[in-house]
């Protein structure tokens, strides 16, 4: 873990818990390294959907009942 790691307090399902501390366990990584993984991961794919948004923020919008219609005349559905 970094120096520069923040303290924090957080609150875990139980089974939640138990399931962390027994991949802890089976992968040699500490709980925190574990954790920190996965909200690194869960925050760059906000960023890989927010600059997805963005690409097509100037793309016509259409309704749910015209993309059904465009989908029955391909085929699709």
């Amino acid at each position: 873990m970094s120096t520069l790691s923040k303290r924090s307090t957080i609150y875990l399902d139980p089974v939640l818990h138990q399931a962390l501390k027994l991949k802890s366990l089976e992968t040699s990584q500490s709980i925190s390294e574990i954790i920190n993984e996965a909200v690194k991961e869960a925050l760059s794919e906000d960023a890989e959907d927010l600059s997805a948004f963005d690409e097509r923020a100037n793309e016509s919008l259409i309704s749910y009942e015209q993309m059904l219609k465009r989908l029955k005349k391909d085929g699709r559905i």
